[in-house]
């Protein structure tokens, strides 16, 4: 073999190592692409202001939720097609739901009454922003109808408002920036519990909705414990005005401050009941000339003061309705929290129930006297 030929040679000998080596090094590779990172146990739900505070739906491959989800209510349906991230409540209580579930809303309407700052907060809603670290949040100053731009603003993935009374044209101006979940039946009829199931499975969370229930109902058989006195006794609702006491103004028991009522064991007199036309509506107006349809309560409850009830007891025919005579009669002051928890949701239960029971426990005892 001459020099040429051997050179030949050695190239393609080195040429075939090469090949190998090659071939070797890629039969260790694999297509399949690197395993991206665990996905983190909590998400955070942060509202229009920067602040966060967990979601508490713990870990994302438990949660079992399907989708799409839809929530049939009195107005239409709301379709959810993926777990919410950005939560925005209007109207009465919806964002207390929320909060006691330790979601932030990234907007949420300011309470209209019983606020005793400029803050549009009841106490127990700061209270719970409070301990979720949540400094300002993003509260719409719509008392005198929906702000829709900051509602807008606040780009939501769902609407609440289970207890509110938003109209049908509100509902479609809604819908058209979100899915809107609305009141079951019939405006400012909500019971707290249906309040929690809608804004629960508006937020993709009715199995914690379902326990926020299940908690709430314990506590609150726990404080009844101390008050039979009220088992089976007859409450009527109704609001006064020193201003005009021709006029009765009556709750019926398909309002929560009612129906709350009821299930603390109160019961609503027959005479009262037989004045219901329509089973939907939540109040009605009597005259004062139909005292005695309120001859059978044994308690009175309503808004007002010491100087009300003395101008009750005053007067010749409201003064004769044994309740009122006798005093058995629990008035919520304007200058209370309590003026705001008629309308009970879980905070609001949690916040005033002592006091209530206390209140409402004296005003039976003076019906025994």
């Amino acid at each position: 073999m001459n020099f040429q030929q051997s050179s030949k040679s050695l190239k393609m000998l080195l040429m075939l190592i090469a090949i190998m080596l090659v071939l070797a090094a890629c039969g260790g590779q694999s297509n399949e692409p690197a395993p991206a990172d665990p996905p983190a146990e909590t998400e955070t739900n942060t509202n229009a202001n920067g602040n966060a505070a967990n979601d508490t739906t713990g870990a994302a491959d438990a949660d079992t939720t399907e989708y799409p989800i839809v929530i049939k209510h009195a107005l239409g349906e709301a379709t959810l097609e993926s777990k919410p991230e950005r939560i925005v409540t209007i109207q009465w209580a919806n964002h207390d739901v929320a909060l006691a579930m330790g979601v932030v809303p990234v907007g949420f309407s300011a309470a209209n009454f019983g606020v005793q700052d400029d803050s549009g907060l009841l106490p127990w809603t700061k209270e719970k922003l409070d301990e979720l670290g949540v400094t300002d949040p993003n509260v719409f100053m719509d008392t005198d109808g929906l702000d829709f731009e900051a509602i807008n603003d606040a780009n939501p993935d769902v609407i609440l408002a289970a207890y509110s009374g938003i109209s049908a044209e509100d509902y479609e101006t809604l819908s058209q920036i979100a899915p809107t979940v609305a009141y079951p039946v019939s405006p400012w009829t909500t019971t707290w519990r249906e309040q929690v199931q809608l804004n629960a499975a508006g937020m993709g969370m009715a199995e914690e909705g379902d326990q926020l229930i299940k908690e709430t109902e314990e506590m609150l058989q726990e404080k009844l414990a101390d008050y039979p006195q009220l088992d089976g006794k007859k409450v009527v609702w109704v609001n006064f005005s020193a201003d005009d006491l021709s006029k009765l103004h009556i709750y019926t028991p398909v309002d929560s401050r009612v129906a709350f009522l009821q299930e603390l064991g109160l019961e609503i007199p027959e005479s009262i009941s037989a004045q219901i036309t329509d089973p939907t509506a939540y109040s009605l107006q009597l005259s004062a000339e139909n005292a005695e349809n309120l001859f059978d309560a044994d308690l009175i409850v309503g808004y007002g003061n010491a100087a009300l009830l003395e101008t009750l007891q005053a007067d010749s025919l409201l003064g004769k309705i044994p309740a009122i005579e006798k005093g058995a009669v629990a008035f919520i002051d304007s200058d209370s929290p309590l003026v705001a928890a008629g309308t009970p949701n879980p905070l609001s239960i949690a916040y005033t129930i002592d006091e209530y029971l206390e209140m409402l426990g004296e005003a039976i005892n003076k019906s025994n006297e």
